[in-house]
């Protein structure tokens, strides 16, 4: 391997294993709570009878191993020092998520939930850089203690990718002398509705359809009047906690702008390539636990008087799929290498299009090592007793959230042609 991790992170995977070891997965083994992992995980999470959402036993599994994680120093790690955490670069915590998905299944570092013992954690970075210090003062312990849960409210029904067309609208109003903003409009895909007490909202109030300029990011508690929660959309992953929200006069005062009136859409940017860099890593984990499960079956596995592991049919599929989790690996590594090495500010201009390389590549990538995992196990690869299925659910969506891999082609052609 042409590039080397710092010993330093590979010291820290093996502090991270003997705390999953001695914490999380004795946790995970009791009261039966391996229903949440095993054939029966589906149900076991999922509440059909109230709207599909999370039932309670799990998300109470969940904060348990957020909280051990916290009290153990391993939940913060990507955070400044100043919020708890251990100033985990961009590199580190690709390494730790490959290494987490690498695993497989388990409470250390859920998939559907997208929970792990490293928590993916934007919220106060995004209060950091641009909440003011009134709003940093009444926030961010809450949020580091989770004692509240900011939800994300960008895309709409008619609007996805195209979020500069969005149709959710904010004008300036006063109420009993306090100027604010009433807000009009809806929300889809608003993740985490159920528990959240706070969305970050984005509406425009000046400036023309397309324009980036002219929305503003609102900090509307769920609690507003005009504020409503809809349908929870069901997806191929459930249990679902994705649902449609609307606003109907809800007003918020001036305290409530996050960052810049005009500029609210650098709040939404502000995480987005430290998350698909990290999405490419945890993509990349699972497709290698996909192919390595795939090649010790083959091993295994004997019809007709032969291991499956001596037919090149079997063979090839699987050495296409390690070559290219090889391949992809030195190029995550050494993109978040890059970003770190280089100020914040300048990684949309410079590493753009390599990060949407390693996003949009990693993502296809445990797709199709999933489908293969399934094809190579034969009909018990198929069923639930086999984790493929539930990773291919997990990992499919990624080929859509956080930029549709049609916008990261978008953006590495935006390079390679010289468009911006």
């Amino acid at each position: 391997m042409l590039f080397q991790i710092p010993q330093e992170i590979e010291d820290y995977l093996k502090e991270l294993d003997a705390f999953i070891e001695a914490e999380i997965r004795p946790l995970e083994n009791r009261d039966d709570n391996i229903r949440f992992f095993d054939h029966r995980r589906e149900h076991a999470r999922t509440d059909w009878d109230n709207q599909g959402l999370p039932r309670h036993e799990w998300e109470e599994l969940l904060n348990e191993m957020k909280s051990r994680a916290d009290a153990a120093g391993h939940f913060r790690y990507a955070l400044p020092e100043e919020f708890g955490g251990r100033n985990g670069s961009n590199l580190a915590m690709a390494r730790i998520r490959e290494h987490l998905a690498h695993k497989g299944l388990g409470l250390h570092n859920d998939l559907q939930n997208e929970s792990s013992v490293v928590g993916n954690l934007m919220s106060p970075l995004q209060l950091r850089d641009f909440g003011t210090p009134e709003q940093k003062a009444k926030y961010m312990n809450a949020l580091l203690e989770r004692r509240i849960f900011w939800a994300f409210g960008l895309t709409e029904e008619a609007h996805g990718s195209d979020a500069t067309w969005m149709e959710t609208r904010a004008v300036r109003e006063q109420r009993d002398g306090v100027d604010g903003w009433l807000i009009n409009g809806e929300k889809m895909w608003t993740t985490g509705l159920h528990v959240a007490t706070h969305v970050l909202l984005y509406a425009r109030h000046s400036g023309r359809d397309g324009d980036a300029k002219g929305i503003g990011c609102f900090i509307v508690p769920t609690d507003a009047p005009g504020f409503a929660i809809g349908e929870y959309l069901w997806t191929l992953n459930m249990p679902t906690d994705h649902p449609k929200c609307t606003l109907h006069d809800v007003w918020v005062p001036d305290d409530a702008i996050l960052g810049d009136i005009d500029n609210g859409l650098a709040c939404a940017m502000h995480f987005v390539h430290e998350s698909r860099i990290r999405q490419a890593a945890s993509s990349l984990g699972a497709a290698q636990y996909c192919i390595d499960q795939s090649v010790a079956y083959a091993k295994q596995r004997k019809p007709f008087g032969k291991a499956l592991a001596t037919n090149q049919g079997v063979q090839f599929p699987l050495v296409e799929l390690h070559t290219e989790a090889a391949m992809l690996r030195l190029l995550i590594y050494a993109t978040a290498q890059q970003m770190d090495e280089i100020p914040k500010v300048d990684v949309p201009k410079q590493l753009t299009d390599r990060v949407s390389m390693c996003n949009y590549r990693a993502n296809r990538l445990v797709c199709n090592a999933a489908d293969t995992a399934m094809q190579v196990h034969g009909g018990i690869g198929y069923s639930r007793h086999k984790p493929f299925e539930h990773i291919y659910r997990h990992h499919r969506r990624y080929r859509i959230t956080e930029g549709a891999e049609e916008i990261q082609l978008r953006k590495i052609a935006g390079k390679l042609f010289n468009f911006f």
